[in-house]
């Protein structure tokens, strides 16, 4: 018998469901209630240990765990490529414009070309400077801008894949880092500052964007980030939230301001119960809609590299379905917005999924 790699010796056997039960079911959202389970998870198996000897097993596994990682690495999903042909962004927009929408058509890679630019530093007025990776589809005219933030604890490491597959379907991408632990009211102002400083002088990024067309994404408490730009009146067209978290006292003001259309893409609520997500759809006014994605959990909304919780307690191949769910429903409505200025094109693709039940707890207003 061939040596087995250690990430598959450490890999959890048990079925999904004991990790929602852990992980799923508290309320909070980032790295603390995953430090939470751990210790739940975890020190019932050694009741005879001592406090010191748990604590130097967890930092022996761990480092074992974190030495063994090369062996088994994350891969980004390899979906195929699309079988629609495109000159540029402007020929692409009224090609699927003409068609009727189909959410699981975004599953697939997009057929434009993209191009990586990592380690950018952007200069904004009256605030820091901005670190980003720019991922830009090759078009010989101006495309929209999606601007993706993450959540608690992460990094635009975990939204790369997202905004590569945007870029496939003719919209630059482009994965920003913010203070990882917040504040993320201050966060959202900074945002607005730099949707500000691009729509004004889309050079300070690249002169293909289309500084009418700016889309702002959130994951987790990077949505709360988001609504704060939006509240705050950053010129964008709309905004997607991935499976948002809420945090901070001005949160519900911010919300009652939004008055562009804004999605809201969540996890399945009888698995994961995520920190004040209702608040996002019942406090802004008008044109928002919001889904839910059947037996997907927090973490499914963004890709998670290999030194997260599921690159050792879960096989990758077991929640791809769920990234790509959230990455099609994400292109889809990134689209919809750039296209059309709304969330009708997007509401529209999702009728399939809605009959197989794929997204469910739909709703609009």
């Amino acid at each position: 018998m061939g040596a087995v790699p250690f990430c598959e010796m450490l890999k959890d056997r048990r079925p999904r469901s004991f990790l929602h039960a852990h992980i799923g079911s508290a309320k909070g959202t980032g790295g603390k209630d995953i430090r939470e389970w751990q210790r739940q998870a975890f020190c019932p198996l050694f009741p005879s240990l001592t406090r010191w000897a748990s604590l130097i097993f967890f930092v022996l596994l761990f480092t074992t765990m974190v030495a063994h990682s090369e062996v088994c690495p994350r891969r980004f999903p390899e979906p195929e490529v699309t079988l629609i042909k495109a000159a540029d962004y402007a020929d692409f927009e009224r090609y699927l414009l003409s068609q009727t929408p189909d959410v699981a058509q975004f599953r697939l890679r997009g057929p434009l070309a993209v191009v990586q630019r990592k380690a950018l530093e952007i200069r904004i007025p009256s605030g820091p400077a901005v670190q980003a990776d720019l991922y830009l589809c090759v078009t010989a005219r101006k495309a929209p801008l999606v601007i993706v933030l993450h959540g608690y604890d992460n990094s635009k490491d975990d939204h790369a894949f997202q905004a590569m597959h945007l870029a496939s379907w003719g919209m630059h991408g482009m994965v920003i880092d913010l203070p990882k632990h917040g504040p993320w009211i201050t966060n959202g102002r900074t945002l607005r500052r730099l949707v500000d400083a691009i729509h004004q002088t889309p050079q300070l990024v690249d002169g293909s964007i289309d500084p009418n067309k700016i889309i702002l994404v959130g994951h987790s408490f990077g949505a709360t980030a988001i609504a704060t730009a939006l509240g705050e009146g950053a010129p964008a067209l709309g905004g997607v939230l991935l499976d948002p978290a809420g945090i901070g006292r001005q949160l519900r003001e911010l919300l009652q301001r939004v008055t562009v259309p804004v999605m809201v893409i969540g996890a399945d609520e009888g698995l994961w119960l995520t920190r004040h997500r209702g608040q996002f759809y019942r406090y802004i006014p008008r044109a928002v809609g919001e889904i839910s994605i059947r037996d997907s959990v927090h973490e499914d909304a963004q890709y998670p590299n290999k030194h997260t919780l599921r690159a050792f307690h879960e096989n990758p191949a077991d929640t791809e379905e769920a990234h790509l769910a959230f990455v099609s429903a994400l292109t889809a409505s990134a689209f919809g917005l750039a296209a059309t200025g709304g969330i009708d094109y997007a509401w529209k693709s999702f009728e399939n999924a809605f009959k197989t039940g794929t997204f469910f707890n739909a709703r609009r207003k």
